[in-house]
């Protein structure tokens, strides 16, 4: 298959997810099911985000400008791909890669998140039968060429045990922080709250640190998160926020609520679900010196940085770890 054709079978899937075919809806009502977390609001936004920030025919001919329309037989290589499961959809990216750079996948998906990717693959061979040779899924991963695994710090050491030895992109832990001015309109804290809120905080690129001014005034922000108060009412994310409240008030630890987020205290750039730490900073320039050296920061938001509003909408350029996965696939 030449990447042209390859391109409009991706174009194609674009449409496809955009649409009111029963199998696609009975496929993200299962994965709602199976996972509390993956609601279908939130596997709205993931969709609506794959497909125009990925699946666009001019955005995926941009991207591709620099692959062969054809890649010979003895260059295919046979790529292992270790998806999360903490969003709906993270791993689709990495596959995404794989399959227009021309290799084959093989493809060990997260228990909380099984249905998509794979009814999306399998429909994609429906399509075109002979994708069957290209892709399929497995429980364990051997015999591949390359690896491309996402997973915690700890699951990180046993991927670079089992994998080390062959070439690889294997990620940790990251999240996202934001950096406020003191200044920002009612709009801009609105769009913040997607920032945070999405997904529950479970991306790495959701916001779970704030670093505001001496003596920031919480209450417009407290104000604007009310946006998503109706997240109070889902029974996983109230556990979560109740807990957290009670070990705050045992422990007498000073925080701020809306009803709906706790707002403490922490130098830690990671918060549990239903938190949102905070910090104050003094010098602008300092702190950005500090979080550039930070390998846990996977994106910062804030006037001069991504948008607010945006960290949940990466473009398709815009790799996990700064490790450029088209690249990597190219260069095997």
């Amino acid at each position: 298959m030449k990447l042209p054709y390859r391109i409009n079978l991706l174009s194609g899937l674009g449409n496809y997810m955009l649409s009111g075919e029963p199998g696609w809806q009975e496929a993200k009502s299962k994965a709602s099911r199976e996972n509390g977390w993956f609601t279908p609001e939130f596997i709205d936004i993931a969709v609506q985000n794959i497909v125009s920030r990925f699946l666009q025919k001019n955005i995926l001919e941009e991207w591709t400008s620099l692959l062969p329309d054809d890649l010979p037989e003895e260059k295919v290589k046979t790529v292992g791909i270790v998806m999360a499961g903490n969003i709906p959809l993270v791993g689709f990216h990495d596959f995404l890669s794989v399959f227009v750079s021309g290799h084959k996948a093989i493809i060990k998906l997260s228990a909380r998140d099984k249905e998509l990717i794979k009814h999306l693959v399998e429909k994609m061979i429906e399509w075109e039968p002979l994708l069957e040779g290209y892709i399929r899924f497995e429980e364990m991963l051997k015999g591949c060429d390359a690896y491309i695994a996402t997973g915690s710090n700890n699951s990180s050491r046993y991927f670079d045990y089992y994998f080390g030895k062959y070439p690889h992109i294997i990620r940790k832990n990251r999240t996202s922080v934001a950096i406020l001015t003191g200044n920002e309109t009612a709009e801009e804290l609105d769009l913040l709250s997607d920032d945070v809120f999405q997904y529950f905080g479970l991306g790495c690129r959701n916001v779970t640190k704030l670093y505001v001014p001496e003596a920031y005034d919480f209450i417009p922000l407290l104000e604007a998160f009310k946006k998503y108060n109706h997240l109070a009412d889902h029974h996983k994310f109230k556990n979560n926020y109740d807990y957290n409240l009670a070990l705050h008030i045992l422990n007498k630890k000073f925080y701020m609520t809306n009803g709906s987020i706790l707002l403490v205290e922490s130098p830690s750039v990671f918060s549990p679900i239903s938190q949102l730490n905070y910090e104050y900073y003094k010098n602008a320039d300092d702190l950005m010196k500090a979080l550039a050296d930070s390998e846990e920061i996977q994106c910062i938001t804030g006037k001069g940085h991504i948008p607010f509003g945006s960290a949940q909408c990466p473009a398709i350029t815009d790799y996990a770890d700064g490790a450029d996965t088209l690249a990597f696939l190219k260069n095997l």
